[in-house]
């Protein structure tokens, strides 16, 4: 069979990857259609992954509007070219409209709750919509749940082993300790609105955090003057190694704060809208921290990063074993809807 799988984020070739392999070995034809948006490109060259580059996103509320005809009308070339029989993505309303036209199926992952207008756009042309337990919406028959995190679909012990060798790219003898910051540029249409941390908290965070390891930045948009030089320089698809090492993840990005959560690393999330699936992670494991963007709980945030770092809290040493233990593999999961959808 001829599978697509559209890439809109970083994040989905991580969940997809190793569904990808598992139907290539199995003798399915895979087709990749992927958004121009650093460093999606760059993982899926390093996983080997052929791919079809649909363009680049676009800022402005009628930029994204215009755009969704543009790509939908690339994908539908792309598609009925290949001929397609099933089509597949992360919150991808191209697919939706696209399969919906040519009458083939489409499977669309969510478990982004503040994502309406994505949802708006793909909930009536979806065949099939799969999403956490933890996912606070309900879209009916064509939604099912699965008791997990999207992150096990690929940091499952069954496919992720931290390896220690990043360390000599970023000048970090082996027991030394460091905090990984993340900032995000608040331009998805679900960002809509957010201004996230502000430039005097996140000067104030690098330097309380400086005072009990290293400190490392990744950002999605340019870093005030005064950070430049915590900027991290790794290759895109160690992060996950980089991210396993750390005393403590912080800052704006829900992935990758429920990436450390697997992990066993203990995560702060700032977002005034939040995610069920954070929220999940510290209701039940006790392992992240939502905070939202006003002032003061921004404020709170690195008091309670300092608090974390300073070993006051409790010890998450066997954290990850336990969501290990309590939730499914994902791929798995993904696999049989797949299977299903195919017959």
């Amino acid at each position: 069979m001829n599978i697509l799988f559209d890439i809109g984020h970083p994040a989905h070739v991580h969940y997809f990857k190793f569904v990808i392999r598992a139907l290539q070995k199995e003798g399915h034809h895979i087709y990749i259609t992927a958004r121009e948006r650093y460093p999606v490109f760059e993982l899926l060259e390093a996983y080997g992954l052929k791919y079809f580059n649909r363009g680049k996103g676009a800022n402005s509320k009628i930029g994204k509007i215009l755009n969704i005809f543009i790509i939908d009308y690339k994908l539908f070339r792309f598609a009925k070219k290949n001929k397609i029989n099933l089509m597949v993505g992360f919150g991808s309303f191209y697919i939706s409209h696209v399969a919906k036209f040519l009458g083939i199926p489409s499977i669309i992952l969510d478990d982004t709750d503040n994502a309406t207008f994505g949802q708006f756009l793909y909930r009536p042309f979806a065949t099939k919509i799969l999403s956490p337990e933890s996912f606070s919406k309900d879209f009916g028959k064509k939604h099912k749940k699965f008791r997990s995190f999207m992150e096990l679909s690929y940091l499952h012990p069954d496919y992720f082993s931290a390896s220690p060798e990043f360390r000599k790219d970023i000048k970090l003898e082996s027991d030394e300790k460091y905090t990984l910051i993340r900032f995000v540029s608040w331009n998805a249409h679900h960002d809509i609105g957010h201004k996230g941390i502000t430039v005097e908290n996140k000067i104030n965070a690098v330097h309380r955090f400086s005072k009990y390891g290293k400190v490392f930045i990744t950002s999605e948009g340019e870093l005030p003057n005064e950070l430049k030089k915590y900027e991290i320089k790794i290759e895109p698809h160690k992060m996950h190694d980089v991210i396993a090492g750390a005393s403590l993840l912080f800052g704006e990005s829900a992935t990758m704060a429920s990436e450390a959560a697997m992990l066993g690393v203990p995560a702060i999330f700032i977002d005034d809208d939040g995610r069920s699936y954070t929220n999940e992670l510290q209701k039940r494991y006790g392992i992240v921290w939502n905070f939202t963007e006003s002032v003061r709980d921004q404020q709170l945030a690195v008091e309670m990063g300092c608090s974390i770092l300073s070993g006051k809290e409790n010890s998450f040493t066997n954290t990850s074993s336990r969501i290990f233990s309590e939730n499914i593999n994902v791929t798995e999961y993904i696999l049989n809807e797949i299977k299903e959808s195919l017959k």
